[in-house]
């Protein structure tokens, strides 16, 4: 009987593509610059107020490793509810999660065809884990994107971190201005953040181009400013 092991998955080469992967969208000069810098570390701290585009790039980062055959999963994680309780939500642990990974998704079809992104993510090559599910797991191979990073914990960064396995790249991404923590000390981001430049291999980049309408960067510095100036803004601009 003739044998059928080239036509077995597990005999097949991995073959990588001839040609760079095209994407429907560039990064621009600055997205690049970090690139470069990201592929020359294995952990990322990736800052950046909103529209910076730092999902963006961690996205396509993942994306090209995936189909370059240079990783073979994505793995994506966020903080999500208060304590990380999602057991309450209806639906399986993708429909629980797709609140808070919509971002992410909607990325990455910016980027790539939506079909095929649904395909990798139905075959378990994108992967979504809560943190809560993330104690215990080791990744290997893979990419992992770590986003709103400034509502995570000193205790579960640490968690997180320490779930990176041989050949693989992590990035963490949050924007600091965007703490819900009860205080900022408690954001395990920032204070990370600072590590950079005492760990080998970890990197700290801040993106500064905003990607949004002109007028995110105005709104953006006019409540930066009212909270530096301690107004309340939860009481109509009044001051405390």
């Amino acid at each position: 009987m003739a044998s059928h092991h080239h036509e077995d998955p597990i005999f097949q080469e991995k073959r990588k593509p001839k040609t760079p992967i095209k994407f429907k969208t560039e990064l621009n000069p600055e997205q690049k610059e970090a690139k470069a810098k990201i592929l020359q570390h294995i952990v990322t701290l990736l800052a950046g107020s909103a529209g910076s585009g730092k999902t963006f790039l961690a996205c396509q980062i993942a994306l090209e490793k995936l189909f370059m055959k240079e990783a073979e999963k994505v793995i994506i994680t966020r903080p999500t509810v208060s304590k990380e309780e999602i057991g309450f939500l209806p639906g399986d642990l993708r429909e629980k999660m797709d609140p808070w990974v919509q971002p992410i998704y909607q990325n990455m079809y910016a980027l790539y065809d939506k079909v095929k992104v649904e395909q990798l993510i139905t075959n378990g090559q994108i992967e979504i884990v809560p943190l809560s599910f993330m104690r215990g797991r080791t990744f290997l191979d893979s990419v992992v994107i770590v986003d709103e990073a400034q509502n995570v914990t000193h205790e579960q960064m640490e968690m997180i971190v320490t779930r990176l396995g041989i050949r693989s790249k992590m990035i963490i991404c949050g924007d600091d201005a965007q703490v819900d923590l009860k205080s900022k000390r408690d954001s395990g981001f920032r204070f990370l953040y600072t590590a950079a430049k005492k760990i080998k291999d970890l990197c700290a980049i801040s993106l500064k181009t905003n990607h949004r309408h002109p007028i995110v960067e105005d709104l953006i510095s006019y409540y930066e400013d009212a909270v530096e100036q301690g107004i309340a803004l939860g009481t109509s601009g009044k001051s405390k």
